[in-house]
């Protein structure tokens, strides 16, 4: 049970970081269709996305090195609040099922990547 575990947490933190350092890079380097058909499209700002990018980068850094357990669950968190708010920001903006994927994947990634968490990743609970 514990491989699996392990194999879960693995697969899906190399499939989040992945993803989330494909949007780094596309949001800091203002990636031309990424900012067109997305960003403008909501009507976000352009430097958002220098904000965002690097936040990104840094959270990627955080979940995967090993100690610094607070900055870790600040990453998921962060992660977690720009992705469902990206998955919002499509809803509200009435977009097709085939924009609102991606960021759904990424939620997705972030919550079982989370949760399946080696116990020496995670911050341990004094009322446990």
């Amino acid at each position: 049970m514990a491989k699996r575990n392990r194999i879960i947490y693995w697969a899906t933190t190399g499939f989040l970081a992945f993803g989330m350092l494909a949007q780094a890079f596309a949001q800091i380097t203002h990636t031309k269709g990424y900012v067109d058909m997305i960003i403008v499209h909501l009507g976000y700002p352009l430097y958002f996305l220098n904000i965002i990018g690097i936040w990104k980068l840094l959270g990627v850094i955080a979940i995967l090195i090993p100690g610094f357990k607070l900055v870790k669950e600040w990453a998921y968190a962060g992660f977690f609040f720009v992705m469902s708010g990206a998955v919002f920001s499509h809803l509200a903006s009435g977009d097709p099922m085939k924009e609102i994927v991606p960021a759904s994947v990424l939620l997705i990634l972030i919550v079982v990547s989370c949760y399946s968490r080696p116990e020496n990743r995670k911050i341990i609970s004094v009322n446990q």
